[in-house]
């Protein structure tokens, strides 16, 4: 029996019931700071879901796999409610400050319930297949701990460094070497007391902490898909996979204008101009990053630059307008997306555009991590008509065009 959370759909579990069976306890507590975005790696988009998503699927339509639990950062109950709703779950439970204390307080949470097996995953590892679970569950058969793992078919080089670049310390023989993965398999009542036994241990999995323990640990083959996620370039290959080709390209406008003021030099597109006058603005006023901002956000339905990042909050005066440039990008990217390219036009009399046209180029390339071949910057006058053509400010216009996965 299930009952509807309105989210989540939580399997009833009647207090000291014994399941007798096997339930995936889903470690999704981590904070994912190697991959630099928003939000924990776990949350970020992924084909029609996010990650945890597609991590949790792959055991709750497994036949193997009685009930599923996932355990959450503590501020990340609503996040998770929205990434699994509609699938019949156990309730999630808190996690702890590390990986470990956080399978601990997992396994903690399952004693109530008894069950004879238990399988610890993963969130970052969205493409557990379900012939890894097999082997795994079959190996627990036979002994208390089972790791899925791949065998190292790379050369091995242990480096060493003196200060400089680093250099070939050593070849280091890769006989007998493994990948571990995830899921690993254990009888819950020798994994739990194993945990309690490591607990306050620095261990790097719950293999670890059954090895610590004196568990026999069998070894069976994983899968070179069943990847984690800890890279940027690991997600952008996972969304890859998924996509299959199936892209949109989206377009967004963006214009913007700053009129002069006391100074001596202009900022556009983060390149600085000796002018004999400065553009007024709440943060650098830098017109032509702002026009681009905007048709960023356009591009993906995120409003605009005046949304995230109000004139009225003190905290954005004098900002640097990168800041918002990167912030845009950074919203294309957990999108799944990339973008293909800007065309940027200023308009104004003076100063001249032309000397500083490259300049500009680079300097929006680098801040989006793009190749400059996909920047077009240019400018116009008004022929003297308008609030340009009298000297009175800038005018930029933006184009945005980005790939997301459909």
């Amino acid at each position: 029996m299930a009952i509807d959370s309105g989210a989540i759909r939580v399997s009833a579990q009647p207090h000291g019931y014994d399941m007798s069976g096997c339930v995936a306890l889903i470690l999704a507590g981590g904070r994912g700071t190697r991959l630099g975005a928003a939000l924990p790696k776990q949350y970020l988009p992924l084909g029609e879901g996010v990650v945890l998503r597609h991590a949790v699927c792959s055991f709750v339509d497994h036949p193997g796999i009685d009930h599923v639990r996932v355990v959450i950062g503590v501020q990340d109950r609503v996040r998770c409610d929205a990434a699994l709703r509609g699938l019949d779950l156990l309730a999630p439970v808190t996690g702890g400050d590390s990986r470990q204390e956080s399978a601990r307080l997992g396994l903690e949470s399952l004693v109530s319930i008894a069950p004879e097996r238990v399988l610890i995953h993963d969130a970052a590892r969205p493409f557990a297949d379900a012939a890894t679970i097999d082997r795994t569950l079959g190996a627990l058969d036979t002994h208390p701990a089972v790791l899925p793992a791949v065998p190292l078919s790379d050369t091995l080089k242990r480096g060493r460094s003196d200060g400089g670049e680093p250099t070939v310390g050593e070849t280091v023989e890769r006989t007998g070497l493994w990948r571990a993965q995830t899921p690993q398999g254990f009888r819950f009542a020798e994994i739990l007391e194993a945990h309690r036994a490591a607990a306050g241990l620095a261990l790097t999995d719950d293999a670890a902490v059954a090895e610590h323990a004196g568990l026999d640990v069998a070894l069976v083959s994983g899968n070179e898909e069943n990847v984690k996620i800890t890279t940027e370039e690991d997600l952008e290959r996972a969304r890859r996979r998924l996509a299959d080709g199936r892209f949109e390209l989206r377009t967004g406008t963006g214009f913007d204008v700053h009129k002069f003021g006391d100074g001596n030099a202009v900022t556009l597109c983060g390149v600085e101009i000796p002018h004999e006058r400065a553009l007024a603005g709440h943060s650098d006023a830098d017109v032509g990053m702002h026009a681009i901002t905007d048709a960023l956000l356009g591009a993906i339905a995120e409003g605009d630059i005046g949304i995230h990042f109000p004139p009225s909050d003190p905290r954005w005066r004098g900002e640097p307008s990168r800041t918002f440039l990167c912030h845009a990008a950074d919203l294309v990217r957990e999108r799944g997306g990339s973008i293909v390219n800007l065309d940027l036009t200023l308009i104004c009399e003076r100063p001249r555009i032309a000397p500083h046209r490259e300049s500009m180029i680079r300097s929006i390339a680098g801040v989006l991590g793009i190749e400059p071949g996909r920047v077009s910057v240019k400018a116009t006058t008004t022929e003297g008509l308008g609030f340009t053509g009298r000297g009175e400010g800038i005018a930029a216009q933006a184009v945005a065009t980005v790939r997301l996965p459909v």
